[in-house]
């Protein structure tokens, strides 16, 4: 099998985010890993692209039926990650993307893999709640340190604080799970 790593962040991230995003994407697929997100926008759909873009392959969790492109910016990594990998939905075909959907597409999104890697996540966010619920699951949270002074990587950044692990590229993440893979 391949390592499942989960790439989550800020839908509204910075340039550095969305950078490190593709980068990081596109290394842990390389190592072998297969990247899983929600295919949001922001850092989630940039580290499946890049994911895809070195020939892995990904796996997006829904926060709405399989069927449900959400949201509309994405249809064609909607489409790419159908052609690559698979789509995730515990939810019934035609559920639209209710706001509560999404906490509980993060614990499928945690629960999968063995590992979540976090970049650039504010103090309130999604990823931090799948930051959590990954440590309440016995996986491993990694975090790319974010810039101190800018405010969409408080979480992240505090996450390190708490005892996270710190990496900067794909292979300090994969490199943890060499000798079960």
């Amino acid at each position: 099998g391949q390592p499942l790593i989960a790439v989550v962040g800020t839908r509204k991230a910075s340039g550095y985010g969305l950078t490190v995003a593709k980068r990081m994407g596109y290394s842990i697929a390389k190592c072998g890993g297969v990247v899983v997100s929600g295919i949001a926008t922001g850092v989630d759909g940039v580290s499946m692209a890049g994911a895809m873009s070195a020939g892995g392959m990904v796996i997006g969790v829904l926060g709405c039926g399989a069927d449900v492109v959400y949201p509309l910016s994405n249809r064609a990594l909607f489409a790419d990650t159908q052609c690559h990998g698979c789509l995730l939905s515990e939810f019934p075909p035609g559920t639209p993307p209710y706001k509560w959907n999404f906490p509980k597409r993060n614990r499928i999104i945690s629960g999968l893999c063995c590992g979540v890697l976090v970049i650039e996540a504010p103090k309130i966010s999604g990823a931090l709640i799948t930051a959590r619920q990954a440590a309440e699951q016995g996986r491993d949270v990694f975090v790319v340190p974010g810039n101190i002074d800018v405010p969409t990587c408080e979480g992240s950044n505090a996450l390190l604080r708490e005892g996270a692990t710190p990496v900067c590229t794909g292979w300090d993440v994969m490199s943890e799970y060499q000798a079960l893979f």
